[in-house]
């Protein structure tokens, strides 16, 4: 006699559609960031103003401040988006990784796009080592990112995670660590690439892909395997 049968299991809910208010919202600001980062390219940060970025982005001008408090926060949006893939990249990763080699698959994955998106977090890179100006907005982006890594490896390696109140040391450490040794590497990285954003085709000089993956395995083994190393003699 056949036994019972297994359960069925739970099927995932799907995730919620996108209004069309808010698809002609999230449209609007890409619009805008893509105007800020074309021009910053082409002209240098220091050189544009929010006003050349709405006319290249065929948007109000007053509509730009609903979105972006100045032309440096919409230059770094795209650094932002890549950020934000980075971590969901991560999450993506099977549940069986452990937290480094997750993060490494995930880094390289987001690296290695070759579509508009990949093109401009790469420029936005480039765009931030070569502008003082930058620099507070990066660092915003690089708190957003770290708090958000952390609370992914917290749900990852099943620690809990309280809004507002004590957070658990290691998933903080860990994201900070990672994240340090990540930018390490992508400084690396980029000074490999040469010449301009763009060759006279409109194609982007990318560095090579080996060179980061070599790295990023150098790199993550280093945290791996701890940084109290003694003197060598």
């Amino acid at each position: 006699m056949a036994g019972p049968a297994p359960p069925t299991p739970p099927v995932a809910p799907a995730p919620p559609e996108v209004g069309r208010r808010e698809r002609k919202k999230l449209a609007t600001r890409a619009a805008l960031r893509d105007a800020a980062l074309r021009l910053a390219v082409r002209h240098g940060v220091e050189n544009i103003t929010v006003e050349q970025i709405a006319t290249e982005a065929d948007i109000a001008l007053r509509t730009f401040f609903n979105h972006y408090s100045s032309k440096e926060e919409a230059v770094v949006a795209a650094a932002a988006a890549g950020a934000e893939a980075l971590v969901a990249e991560f999450r993506a990763r099977p549940a069986a990784e452990s937290v480094l080699p997750a993060l490494r698959e995930a880094v390289l994955v987001v690296m290695d796009r070759h579509d508009a998106a990949g093109r401009d977090h790469l420029r936005a890179l480039r765009l931030m080592r070569e502008s003082p100006s930058l620099v507070p907005q990066q660092m915003a982006v690089l708190t957003a990112q770290e708090q958000a890594l952390a609370r992914a490896v917290a749900d990852r390696v099943g620690v809990p995670w309280a809004e507002g109140g004590p957070r658990p040391i290691y998933p903080q450490l860990c994201a900070a660590a990672a994240l340090a040794a990540l930018r390490v590497v992508l400084e690396r990285w980029l000074d490999h690439a040469s010449g301009p954003d763009q060759d006279d085709a409109g194609h982007d000089h990318a560095p090579p892909l080996a060179v980061l993956r070599h790295e990023v395995d150098e790199a993550l083994a280093h945290l791996a395997a701890g940084l109290d190393e003694v003197r060598r003699a």
